[in-house]
């Protein structure tokens, strides 16, 4: 391949990066791609948390090949670390295997790993970090989010009509959107930590909100918001405790005034959580957060009501959405909201998906 510039390159790290999406958390998504002489002799990402890091997957494939990486340019996604933990550091890797020049899309702010880009510099590797490559800036966000502010990366999906609807009403067919559009949901299920929805969900679908008819590589908790406690016993949730934890968050209100329901949740195999409420109603949703972070959960999938998942839009606590558009007409012009952009869409099967980023993140550089 020649004429590749740095955006095409990082970009292909990128993509590769992606693939271990669900797999390599909280670890990040990190992928590498080594050029030699106009032409791509090697290329890697971190395929599993505790596994080789991308940068040393890169030199390996180049060494399997059969290419000799003194005088490459590797581009990597992020900065490459600078410390010992489950794998030795990819600084002292890509020092050792003498390359000349290394292209960054983002600087790691982990203070226990960062530094490497200078380890780099003081063995005499020019380093460059560019913002050529958004998507391979965009990659990073979750991992950075949770480094500097301890909280986990959210996700809000819905379908809605052309028009705007949400909800179908009881004499329309019950799906939006078509069945590669809920492939598509069940895969995003399969890589998350956690899947958050409220009590009316609850209340009016009765969802299981577990992985079905595609591989999963996690089984997310199943969250759901509950000021009052009117998760029913019977509900597929609680009766699939065993399958996939449940995990019911209620108000303080709630809790006192419903302590029998709080006790039959709990006997049930119930995880129930009480939290603060939110001024107005409902339960305070960034102590939802800081609770989720402090159990583990990095990533999380919102499928809720529109009152639910409006108020983590417009609260900005929503770091990226999701939208199912079904049925869609020629003209249609793809929704704006206030604070996001729309970074991708696809056409899937007649359905449109559009993918939104929270405040269009600039790349962190050093």
């Amino acid at each position: 391949m020649n004429s590749l510039d740095a955006k095409s390159l990082l970009d292909l790290a990128a993509r590769l990066a992606l693939r271990g999406s669900g797999r390599v958390e909280p670890n990040p998504l990190v992928g590498a791609v080594v050029m030699k002489d106009g032409a791509i002799i090697g290329r890697g990402h971190h395929h599993r948390f505790g596994g080789l890091h991308a940068e040393t997957q890169a030199i390996a494939d180049c060494r399997a090949r059969g290419h000799e990486l003194r005088g490459s340019t590797v581009y990597v996604t992020l900065e490459p670390c600078n410390h010992f933990g489950k794998q030795p550091p990819c600084s002292k890797a890509l020092i050792e295997a003498r390359v000349a020049r290394v292209v960054v899309a983002r600087a790691d702010p982990n203070p226990v790993s960062t530094g490497g880009a200078e380890a780099l510099r003081r063995a005499g590797i020019e380093v460059e970090f560019t913002e050529a490559s958004p998507l391979a800036i965009r990659i990073s966000d979750p991992f950075i989010k949770r480094i500097t502010t301890g909280l986990p990366w959210i996700i809000a999906k819905w379908a809605q009509t052309h028009d705007g609807r949400l909800v179908t009403r009881p004499d329309e067919p019950r799906w939006i959107s078509n069945r590669f559009s809920r492939r598509r949901v069940h895969r995003l299920r399969g890589r998350v930590d956690a899947v958050i929805t409220g009590v009316g969900t609850v209340l009016a679908d009765d969802p299981r909100l577990t992985v079905r008819d595609v591989p999963s590589r996690r089984i997310p908790l199943r969250v759901v918001l509950d000021s009052n406690v009117r998760t029913p016993l019977e509900s597929v949730l609680v009766r699939t405790v065993a399958e996939a934890p449940v995990i019911v968050c209620v108000g303080r209100d709630g809790a006192s005034t419903r302590p029998g329901a709080v006790k039959a949740l709990r006997e049930a195999g119930v995880v129930v959580e009480v939290l603060d409420p939110q001024p107005g109603s409902g339960l305070h949703l960034p102590s939802l957060l800081t609770r989720l972070a402090n159990i583990g959960v990095h990533t999380a999938l919102l499928e809720a009501g529109p009152h639910l998942t409006g108020s983590f839009v417009q609260g900005r606590l929503a770091d990226e959405l999701v939208v199912y558009v079904g049925a869609v007409p020629a003209s249609f012009a793809a929704p704006t909201y206030s604070g996001y952009k729309l970074v991708r869409s696809r056409i899937l099967a007649g359905d449109l998906e559009l993918r939104y980023w929270r405040d269009a993140p600039e790349a962190v550089t050093a």
